[in-house]
């Protein structure tokens, strides 16, 4: 595998971001745990639980050159579809959404603007069956996609060019090194 030369000096943040007291709403939350028990990062990637912090994001967000965001979409396909949104996408889907946090969100993304520091940014997601009751756990069809969207951070950091590998307490058929993308 070949490594991006300078890749590893720009910063990428991989964002969770929703409310886990909603069942569904904390899946980004959940996928950043999952990240952070089955995989080692370089140092230039940080994992970031977000909440539901919105503009005490800020920081935090305009300290990335590449931000990564995970959470629940709700765009009235089946609980459990997932979606890769970027560019034009996002505040369209943001304020669709109409949750405190993604506004926030969406607020702190164009405050950066301001900064003249905002990140190239990509959101992954996944239809959420329920983001209203109160519960810890999340629904059976999001609860079996948090696996795909642990892949499909890893790949927009292969993407990126981005250096990771699984926990050394875990067996891995392609030994310890970092991955890079190919």
């Amino acid at each position: 595998m070949t490594h991006q030369v300078g890749m590893d000096k720009k910063q990428i943040t991989v964002l969770g971001v929703g409310n886990i007291l909603f069942t569904d709403e904390g899946v980004g939350i959940r996928t950043i745990e999952a990240l952070e028990a089955e995989y080692e990062f370089a140092p230039n990637v940080s994992l970031i639980d977000g909440g539901v912090l919105g503009l005490n994001l800020l920081a935090t967000i305009s300290d990335a050159d590449y931000l990564i965001v995970v959470d629940a979409i709700k765009k009235g396909g089946e609980p459990g579809s997932l979606y890769r949104l970027e560019g034009e996408e996002i505040p369209q889907r943001i304020l669709a959404k109409n949750s405190l946090h993604q506004v926030d969100l969406l607020e702190a993304l164009t405050l950066c603007q301001a900064l003249d520091k905002v990140p190239e940014t990509v959101i992954v997601g996944v239809e959420p069956e329920d983001i209203k009751t109160v519960g810890l756990e999340l629904t059976s069809p999001v609860k079996r996609k948090v696996p795909l969207l642990v892949e499909m951070v890893l790949t927009e950091l292969d993407r990126l060019g981005a250096s990771y590998r699984p926990q050394t307490s875990r067996s891995h058929p392609s030994g310890t090194g970092l991955q890079t993308s190919k």
